[in-house]
């Protein structure tokens, strides 16, 4: 398996894990939420939370389109969308917690 592949297998099955973090903190939230103007919040969270996994999968797809040969130059793009989406998900999850802590 080249390192390309192996690079790119790696982040499907990290997006795949930020993926059920969000469905999770999706259905925490739904059973938990019952002021709407929390519930209103916690929406607006996850959409941003959705794009981050959609920029993430997007720069997935950039990545394997490229060559052998260039791959490596993207992988700069791939690794900011990556950061940025675990970065989102750990955030939205700890203010999950926090507003649902009771």
């Amino acid at each position: 398996m080249s390192e390309k592949n192996a690079y790119k297998q790696k982040l499907e099955a990290e997006i795949e894990q930020a993926e059920a973090k969000l469905k999770d903190l999706k259905a925490e939230a739904k059973s938990s939420a019952a002021d709407a103007q929390i519930r209103m919040q916690y929406e607006r969270r996850t959409e941003e939370l959705e794009q981050y996994i959609d920029d993430a999968k997007a720069k997935l797809k950039e990545l394997g389109g490229a060559s052998e040969d260039t791959w490596e130059d993207i992988k700069d793009g791939v690794e900011n969308a990556w950061n940025s989406l675990r970065n989102a998900v750990r955030e939205g999850a700890a203010k999950v917690k926090e507003k649902f802590k009771d």
